[in-house]
């Protein structure tokens, strides 16, 4: 692999690594456990003077501590209403106050978690891109970090970078002339900043009825969404299995995934139904345009607000990985289970069917047994000198080790 062009990498981050997970949220927690498992080891902790050395993996995150996304949700958020949190794979959630914030106990919980398996995660780190090498031997990742920057040459990649830091900001005329405040999900902290203020929230999803619940005891609320949401009593295991089979057809062809929540409908909780009860879930269609007092609703009609809450989603994260031009002609990425269909040293897990927090765990055992079955195939390719250690070099078979 051609790495003259390449800076030279700070010493807290490898130069090599076969395996390279890009975030440490639930889905690369879970792919670096079952990497553990399946006997790599972190890069730069391989034994050195044995013939046939380890293969290495490294897990890179952007933020400052353990935890993910759920370091920024907002406190109100109880462990009691958070929506499915599922255990990392091989270590139970402590037993936690249900009335407790999930900003507090689910990055402990992941940093833990990290400590205890010895996942070494080198936080904090930004992966700017991904890069085939000039030989087409595998991939470099450029990296920065305090002012640095570096590269590592990787054999596969599992990125598991979420959707928390890509909000998505949907435009509608006139929406720079606002003189009020627009905020996100991304965005939202409390209920009180909103106090006393007419709010217009838009958006069908978990979060949008939550937090209009919640924002509509301090303030005067209106529902804005493009379709009437499905409301049902309960959610079965047979409407999740149908609405992960549909996600998963889409990334198969290559389209943008959809939420899972926008096929399975809401449920309507003790909250929810007080809140329809207030009158809070009455909803609007969506406004036609917005002035600088507020919005005009579908009727015409102008209606005043101080403040638009953007509760419209995310997209996935994979802006690093526009140089593999991944991108199919449906707008998505053409998967097959969790590996970019036709180039399989790259896999997206928390993509798609599995970005939920079971569906990362099993994503995660999915990509790691597919990835060593391709590293397996092309140490028999190209085999290396003797003892040779690092990207692009042969390997004894991994065994099935339990992380410490």
């Amino acid at each position: 692999m051609n790495l003259t062009d390449a800076p030279r990498s700070a010493p807290d981050v490898p130069e090599t690594a076969d395996v390279v997970v890009i975030g440490a949220g639930q889905a690369g927690l879970s792919a670096a456990y079952h990497l553990r498992r399946r006997g790599l080891v972190p890069a730069g902790a391989a034994p050195s003077g044995i013939d046939e050395a380890p293969r290495t993996y490294v897990v890179l995150d952007a933020e400052d501590g353990p935890g993910g996304a759920w370091r920024h949700r907002w406190r109100s958020l109880r462990m009691a209403t958070v929506n499915g949190i599922y255990d990392l794979p091989g270590v139970e959630q402590p037993g936690v106050d249900p009335e407790a914030a999930s900003v507090d106990v689910l990055p402990a919980y992941f940093g833990d978690y990290e400590s205890d398996l010895g996942l070494a995660v080198v936080r904090p780190v930004r992966v700017r891109r991904v890069e085939r090498a000039a030989d087409d031997a595998g991939l470099l990742v450029r990296w920065e970090v305090a002012g640095r920057s570096g590269v590592i040459a990787a054999r596969a990649l599992i990125s598991a970078t979420g959707t928390w830091t890509k909000p998505f900001w949907p435009y509608y005329p006139g929406q720079e002339s606002f003189r009020g405040r627009q905020l996100h999900t991304a965005d939202y902290v409390r209920a009180e900043d909103l106090a006393g203020a007419r709010v217009a929230v838009v958006g069908g999803g978990i979060s949008a009825v939550q937090l209009l619940d919640e924002i509509s005891h301090v303030a005067e609320t209106f529902w804005f969404t493009r379709r009437e949401p499905v409301w049902r009593k309960e959610f079965g295991p047979d409407e999740g299995s149908r609405a992960v089979a549909m996600v998963d057809q889409r990334v198969r062809e290559g389209l943008p995934p959809q939420s899972v929540v926008s096929v399975t409908g809401l449920i309507r909780t003790p909250s929810l139904r007080a809140a329809a009860e207030r009158g809070v879930l009455k909803r609007r269609p969506m406004f036609s345009r917005i002035v600088p007092e507020g919005v005009v609703t579908a009727d015409g009609d102008a209606l005043p607000v101080d403040a638009i809450f953007w509760n419209t989603g995310f997209r996935a994260a994979l802006d690093h990985l526009r140089p593999l031009r991944l991108r199919a002609p449906g707008g998505g990425i053409r998967m097959d289970a969790t590996q970019v269909a036709g180039e399989p040293r790259v896999h997206l897990v928390g993509y798609g069917p599995s970005a939920s927090t079971v569906g990362a765990n099993r994503a995660g055992r999915e990509a790691v047994a597919r990835i060593l079955r391709f590293l397996s195939a092309e140490d028999e390719r190209l085999p290396a000198p003797h003892g040779a250690r690092g990207a692009g070099s042969r390997r004894g078979s991994s065994g099935d080790v339990r992380a410490r």
